[in-house]
């Protein structure tokens, strides 16, 4: 199935901090198109529009909610890809994790990372930080693709 247009790329595999970022961006009317994907072999594909996502039209999500700890490629890996791809490297990747490793925080700047946000352990903290990172990268910041 084509896409028409996405204005977030969540590539997370936590299925219930999955389920929380979709309520709290539907309750705030924060993305009218929103991709979820399960690992890092799913969002490489779905970047480059190969595997199952073949047929996919808009290149450009308007921003990528990415998770560290990923199945099969890794979060770190993933964002070396979409920065070393000219087709994908302006497109602002805000690394969203429960890492508080130094060396995480490091890695994914140094690649390339627009923001690197914890998430917090809290249901309604995390509910706000989501909140937030939608506000700030859907409405407040300008997007070239959209």
């Amino acid at each position: 199935m084509a896409e028409s247009g996405v204005d977030i790329l969540l590539i997370e595999d936590n299925s219930n901090d999955v389920e929380l970022i979709t309520r709290v961006f539907r309750k705030h009317n924060l993305a009218n198109t929103m991709v979820v994907l399960k690992n890092g072999v799913e969002a490489l594909e779905f970047l480059s529009g190969q595997g199952g996502h073949i047929d996919r039209i808009a290149p450009t999500p308007k921003v990528i909610l990415l998770d560290l700890k990923l199945p099969k490629v890794d979060g770190i890996e993933v964002l070396r890809r979409i920065k070393s791809d000219e087709r994908t490297r302006n497109i602002p990747v805000v690394i969203l994790t429960s890492s508080t490793e130094q060396r995480d925080l490091k890695a994914a700047y140094e690649l390339g990372a627009n923001s690197y946000v914890t998430k917090p352990i809290k249901f309604a903290e995390f509910s706000k930080v989501v909140a937030e990172l939608g506000m700030y990268w859907l409405i407040l910041n300008k997007s070239p693709y959209r």
